[in-house]
């Protein structure tokens, strides 16, 4: 359920996975493999792999690459609810729990508000491995900030 709408969806109507995918080129989404798979009414899925890319050492899951995906998840949503012409969505805290190892395959992260508010959003990420185990779950908090004329 939408903090904003139980009706509305938060995100344009017009947008497209396509659209979320273009926005990673040439960042460290698209150096992680980030790619956004669906978009809800007030959600977005992205899943990125489990691989040389993303692990430790020891070869699991880096916690950072997690916490990525998270990052990654929470911002767009909250820049895709703004009119961007006025205002942008910066990152002020994040957090995570980091529940369960991953070594292979891949991780889908979900997004989901908590508040959206007019200076403040809050939003869970939610990390599950392909057998839907949480991997971790994270909160960032999102300054919205005015821009300058």
């Amino acid at each position: 359920m939408s903090p904003k709408s139980q009706n509305k969806p938060m995100f344009p109507k017009d947008l497209s996975i396509d659209a979320l995918n273009d926005l990673g080129k040439g960042n460290l989404s698209s150096h992680l493999g980030i790619e956004f798979i669906e978009i809800g009414k007030d959600y977005l899925v992205a899943k990125m792999p489990v691989d040389h890319r993303t692990i430790q050492p020891f070869g699991l899951l880096h916690g950072g690459a997690s916490v990525a995906l998270a990052e990654t998840l929470g911002s767009v949503a909250a820049t895709l609810t703004l009119d961007n012409s006025k205002q942008a969505a910066v990152g002020l805290d994040i957090n995570a729990n980091h529940i369960r190892s991953a070594r292979d395959g891949f991780v889908y992260g979900k997004t989901t508000p908590i508040h959206v508010g007019k200076r403040t959003h809050v939003w869970e990420i939610r990390i599950e491995n392909e057998e839907k185990q949480l991997i971790s779950i994270c909160r960032i908090t999102m300054a919205i900030i005015d821009k300058k004329a």
